[in-house]
Parts: C-alpha cells; sequence; structure tokens
C-alpha cells in the first residue's frame, strides 16, 4: 500500500515523524533500493529496516554526545550513508555530510570543515575507518573526535532509543557549499526548511506515490541528498540510487537504470546530458526504453539549450520527450529548489543580447520557470538595490520559508547574504543569492553569476582555495598574485589560472644561459627538456588534480604587477577572466588543455 505525503495526518511537521509514520503504516514498502555495481546487483532498504537502523544509530550517539552536537558523515555512496543521515536526526544531532576521503588524498578538506563545525563525533563504515585510520596520526583534529563505525554495531541498543522533540526551527544538518578549505561555509538548514522546500519540490514536479526515481547524484550535495533521497520519502514513492562513480564510467548505466525500472524522475547538471550524448553508443541505444521518463530535471549549473536539445535528439529513437526537460534553478543557501515550471510545459528557450564586455554574440537562455508556494523572487540591481524591471539583469534575491537560518558561526557572511532588505519597502529578510538574472514574461533566466563562486561538472569550488592551492605548488610563484575563474567552452564551463611569477623567472626566461646555469643538482638530467615556466605550469596543474580533484582548462603566467587588483588589493577575478576571454592578459608562458601544449613567449 502506497500513501503519499497529501495523505498523512496533518501534524507531521519534521522527518523523523515522516519517517515514523511510513515504517508504522507501509513497513514492508522498498524506500530505497541501492545499485553496487550500477547495473543489476541491488539491496534494499524498506520503511521499517530504515527506522530501525536510525535508531539503532540514534541510541548509540544518545550515550555518546548531546542535542545539538554535531556528527561528521564520511560515507561512500549506498544505504549506510542513509541510515546514518536518519540516525543523526533520530538523536537531535546535526548531521555534517561530506565527501568521503579518498586514498591518497589530502585530508585537509574534511578537516577544515570538522574544525569549522566543531564536530564531535564522525560516523562512517568500517572500510572507511580503516582506509584513513594511518592518515589520522598525523591529523590530530580528527583523531581525537570519537568514530562510529555504524556497519558494525549491534542493534541491542534500540530498546535504549529516545524520540527526541524536534522543534522546526531547530537545524537538521550542514550544507558545506564546497570543498572549501580556507574558510569552508555550512549552511544551516532547518528541519521547517527541509519540509518546506520537499512540498515546493512536490508540487513543482508533480511527484505522486507512484512516481519511480533513479539517483546517481553525490548524496552528500543537496540535489542529491534532498531531491535524490528525502523526496521520495516525503511523496512515499521508491527511488534506486547508483554511485556517482558508477555513472561517471558507464553514463550508459544511468538510462539503462531508467530504462529497466522505469523510472519517472531522473536527472542532473547540464554535464550529465552532454556526458550521455558523446559516450552513449548507436548499439547501446537500440537497449533503451525511456518512455516513462516525465521528470528530466536539469539545474546546479549553467543550462545550455544545445545540449538539451542535442540529447533530446539522441534519444528520442528510444521514447525520450524533449518536454520531459525541467530546468529549475536552486542553492543549498535555499534549501535546494527555488524556481521551475509547470511539469507539464515545455522548456521555454529564448535569445537575449549578448556580454558587451567579452564581445559575445547573442545568447540562448533558458527559462529556469518561477517561483512556488510562498517564496518570492525580485531582480535587484546589486549597486543601487533598486528592483529592476522586468527585463533588467541584476542579482536574484528570494524570500520565503525554504531560505536557511545562515552560514553557521558566520555571523557577518549571513548577515551580508540572508539578511537584505530592499531599501524603498523594507520588504525582506532577502537572500543574495549572488546570481545573476532576469525575468521575461514571467520567467526568470539565469544570466551568471555575481559571486566568484566556481562551478565546474555540477561541483562547486571558492577560487581562494584553488588560489592559495596554486601559490604554494611552486616557490616561483608570487602569494596573493593569482587569480581562479570559470569560462564557458564548447558549452561546459572551465576552470583558469592566472598567476604572477616571480621576477627572477621572468629572467631566465629571457637568458637560456643563465636559465641552464639555475637547475639544481640532479634537476638538469631529470628535466633538462623543460624551460623553468613548464615545470611552474606543471606543478600547478598537478596539485590542483590532487587537492581540487578538477581539471584544469589554461594556465597563464604574467609578470610581477600585472595582475588586475582593486586599490585595496584584492584581486579583481571579473577582470582577469575578461582578459583572457579579450586577450588583453599578456603572459610570459601559457597552457591549454585544447592544444596540450605550453607557449613560451
Amino acid at each position: 500500500m502506497s500513501i503519499e505525503r497529501s495523505e498523512l495526518l496533518s501534524d507531521v511537521s519534521t522527518l523523523v515523524e515522516l519517517l515514523r509514520w511510513r515504517a508504522k503504516k507501509q513497513p514492508e514498502q522498498i524506500a530505497y533500493t541501492f545499485s553496487l555495481d550500477g547495473e543489476s546487483n541491488e539491496i534494499n532498504l524498506t520503511y521499517a529496516d530504515l527506522d530501525q537502523k536510525a535508531r539503532n544509530v540514534a541510541a548509540h550517539l544518545q550515550s555518546k554526545t548531546c542535542p545539538g552536537d554535531r556528527a561528521l558523515l564520511l560515507y561512500p555512496p549506498g544505504l549506510d550513508y542513509i541510515a546514518a543521515f536518519f540516525g543523526c536526526l533520530y538523536a537531535n544531532i546535526i548531521a555534517v555530510p561530506a565527501y568521503p576521503p579518498r586514498a591518497n588524498r589530502s585530508l585537509s578538506r574534511i578537516q577544515a570543515i570538522a574544525a569549522n563545525c566543531q564536530a564531535t563525533v564522525v560516523l562512517a563504515t568500517d572500510s572507511t575507518y580503516s582506509q584513513v585510520k594511518q592518515q589520522l596520526v598525523d591529523v590530530a583534529e580528527l583523531a581525537d573526535l570519537h568514530w562510529l563505525a555504524t556497519d558494525t554495531i549491534a542493534n541491542n541498543a534500540i530498546s535504549s532509543w529516545q524520540e527526541p522533540k524536534i522543534s522546526v526551527e531547530e537545524v537538521a544538518f550542514l550544507q558545506y557549499t564546497s570543498g572549501s578549505t580556507g574558510m569552508p561555509k555550512g549552511v544551516m538548514i532547518s528541519h521547517g526548511n527541509l519540509m518546506h522546500n520537499l512540498q515546493i519540490i512536490h508540487q513543482a514536479f508533480d511527484h505522486t506515490c507512484t512516481s519511480k526515481g533513479v539517483i546517481w547524484l553525490p548524496p552528500y550535495h543537496d540535489m542529491g541528498l534532498i531531491g535524490g533521497i528525502l523526496q521520495p520519502l516525503y511523496t512515499g514513492f521508491s527511488v534506486i540510487l547508483m554511485s556517482p562513480f558508477s555513472f561517471l564510467q558507464k553514463p550508459i548505466r544511468w538510462l539503462k537504470a531508467i530504462s529497466n525500472y522505469q523510472a519517472t524522475s531522473s536527472g542532473g547538471p547540464n554535464f550529465a546530458y552532454d556526458l550521455c550524448v558523446r559516450k552513449i553508443t548507436p548499439e547501446q541505444l537500440e537497449t533503451l526504453d525511456l518512455t516513462s521518463w516525465d521528470v528530466a530535471f536539469t539545474g546546479a549549473e549553467p543550462i545550455q539549450p544545445q545540449i538539451l536539445e542535442q540529447f533530446a535528439t539522441t534519444f528520442a529513437p528510444c521514447g525520450f520527450r524533449k518536454e520531459a526537460f525541467y530546468p529549475c534553478y536552486g542553492l543549498a543557501e535555499a534549501t535546494l529548489f527555488v524556481s521551475g515550471g509547470k511539469k507539464a510545459d515545455a522548456p521555454v528557450v529564448k535569445p537575449f543580447p549578448g556580454d558587451k564586455q567579452t564581445q559575445n554574440g547573442e545568447r540562448t537562455l533558458i527559462s529556469c520557470g518561477h517561483s512556488w508556494l510562498d517564496q518570492k523572487i525580485v531582480i535587484v540591481n546589486p549597486e543601487t538595490l533598486q528592483v529592476c524591471e522586468s527585463g533588467q539583469e541584476g542579482e536574484i534575491w528570494v524570500y520565503g520559508s525554504s531560505i536557511a537560518q545562515g552560514y553557521w558561526q558566520q555571523p557577518n557572511a549571513t548577515e551580508f547574504t540572508f539578511q537584505a532588505y530592499l531599501p524603498d519597502t523594507g520588504e525582506g529578510p532577502f537572500l543574495r543569492t549572488g546570481d545573476l538574472g532576469l525575468f521575461c514574461n514571467g520567467e526568470l533566466f539565469v544570466t551568471g553569476r555575481l559571486k566568484d563562486l566556481i562551478i565546474v561538472d555540477g561541483r562547486n569550488h571558492y577560487p581562494q582555495d584553488i588560489e592559495i592551492t596554486v601559490e604554494q605548488s611552486n616557490s616561483d610563484l608570487r602569494p596573493s598574485c593569482s587569480a581562479a575563474f570559470s569560462v564557458e567552452i564548447d558549452g561546459a564551463e572551465k576552470l583558469v589560472v592566472v598567476a604572477e611569477v616571480e621576477r627572477r623567472l621572468c629572467n631566465l626566461q629571457r637568458n637560456p644561459e643563465r636559465r641552464q646555469n639555475s637547475l639544481e643538482p640532479g634537476f638538469e638530467t631529470q628535466k633538462t627538456q623543460l624551460f623553468p615556466v613548464e615545470v611552474v605550469i606543471k606543478a600547478i596543474r598537478g596539485a590542483i588534480t590532487q587537492h581540487h580533484d578538477l581539471p584544469v582548462f589554461a594556465v597563464l603566467l604574467i609578470k610581477p604587477g600585472n595582475i588586475p587588483k582593486t586599490s585595496s588589493g584584492k584581486i579583481q577575478r571579473h577582470a582577469c577572466r575578461t582578459g583572457f576571454l579579450t586577450g588583453e592578459l599578456k603572459p610570459i608562458a601559457s597552457w591549454s588543455l585544447k592544444s596540450n601544449l605550453t607557449n613560451v613567449f
């Protein structure tokens, strides 16, 4: 028996109450199926199973923590992660999901998040703990925390679990908005925020208890966690989960799962659709039946209409309808979903004037619909703070019950981002999204980003973190004199780095004899074919790959004093981006993925 959210008792106001209700009324219904290999091998979890596992985890947490403590969650994608997340909710502990550690990779990002949220406990699988145990010797901040391998604990503690009394205003979890190591920002998502946003998604996507989802998105991000895991629970339909690595290794696995399970709801960032177009073969197309797919949502990064058109054309023979596309806009600071259209309507695509600053031609943009329920969206001039007229571009501001409570222990950033008011009416508080957009015929079109956040393949990165990594990668790079930004190349966002070099490197470039004599002992036999600038560029690329797991599109090395800065000494990343696009930057050396060559000038 399936029961929709609308049929639930009116006093169900938190996810704890919701799961407890479903476990009582629908104990044997499968809530989650996890595909172990992305193809056939799977395990299931019913509502009763999840409720039992969550109570068991919660009982252990209640014996070792206090309500409101923070628990860092370090899990590979899978059902153990879901049980641990709900275990935190059941114990009134604030969950802090994070990417699990990877072999031979730095723990600095996890260390920074743990320090920022002041975690007291780390939840993980036994295999994850065994994997990082040796590394913890050098990371006291993590080693000193209490580690709990939730897949090994016995079930005998369930009887001691005490159901907490939870207010809708209390923080449910912290969503860290990027892999920041310098100053990570934990968005405080309350129980009320979650229930309100889940209600919006439920209505906008027109989900029912007969819907079926397929999700490969990382469960540590808002789209994967809230849209992929919590939304099915809210409405009462089953979802098939995959590891994002399974999808990236073989994109056909995503569409094959939709075909095999006859899923109705699935999606991902723009790059996922592009990957399918490029990687899935004509022979594989013949094995797919996508006729059931009626909500193909896309968001989390700029949406390219041409990519969606290519996908629709490529997979039309498999039964995919382009009307199934559901472009939407959202961000972690608004819990997840901000705007989207009506499910039955085809996406609205319109041409707009180009960007004069970068001399780009006419832009074709796709609508992200409108706001839902009590949420309100306004477009505001970021300098005058006046509301823009229809058709005018400005910063997107959002008001409503899904807006998060702010950033964990960052009052100044919280005030600036979450407590904006319109000066003429005093209306507010609004969330300043940092994104640019405009309204046209009541439809929201997202046009760019006012803030410097870099989004590549659906993952967020703070430029200042990348710049620190760059400057620490080689001693010939000047401190506080680099810029990281993204540019659109072939319909996708790519990372570009511009960095000043020390004057001695410029001298070496001009004088080949001094360059050869400058080599350190042992360097000559290993690197005789490399210019010093090539060594620097290789160091930059290697450091970014190691610390951010991020591909670099281009690196430009420039002379001292040539990077654009404000009068107060702040890096002007937008000016660097413009200089890169217009060719005004004059590097002494550059490297590009497109040519895979280093040009020495």
